[in-house]
């Protein structure tokens, strides 16, 4: 019976012990993002602004109308977006194993998928711009001297990552 217990516990702890290592080696939680090194307002930054409880409110009502918003959007587009998404898909695909490679094809496949890129990223810039037009100008100048200390910082950890 001892035997039984043994191999049981085993077999539990074993895979959790190679997770917790692998997860390690990769540099936990974060790291493989870059870790600090991604675009946007985190709150880290939110914190140091040190923003009014009228500002704090502020941004909470713009948080979750955008996320009730988006949640919205994508119940209701998500058949057409995924029609969108499928086709063009397959128009990559019959590209890539067609037997000669058409430039002028690829070329529109690619602009198609730039203006599309672009469009999210307006949205993004203008979604951010509202959030950011609620601070003062102080605020906003202490803002960018945090923006540019990171993007330091990030740049610091990519050129030795390479």
């Amino acid at each position: 019976m001892k035997t039984v217990k043994k191999l049981v516990l085993a077999a539990a702890i074993v895979p959790m012990a190679f997770a917790s290592a692998s997860a390690f080696a990769f540099g936990g939680k974060g790291e493989h993002r870059g870790g600090h090194c991604q675009g946007g307002m985190d709150r880290g930054i939110m914190k140091q602004l040190e923003l009014t409880d009228a500002q704090k409110t502020q941004f909470k009502e713009m948080r979750e109308a955008n996320k009730k918003q988006m949640k919205a959007n994508f119940e209701e587009n998500f058949e057409a977006r995924q029609a969108k998404r499928q086709a063009q898909h397959e128009k990559v695909q019959q590209m890539l194993l067609a037997d000669n490679f058409d430039q002028a094809e690829a070329t529109n496949l690619a602009k198609q998928m730039v203006e599309q890129q672009t469009e999210r990223k307006v949205k993004m810039m203008e979604k951010r711009h509202q959030m950011l037009s609620i601070l003062t100008p102080e605020q906003k100048t202490k803002f960018v001297e945090l923006s540019k200390e990171r993007m330091n910082k990030c740049a610091e950890k990519r050129k030795d990552r390479y």
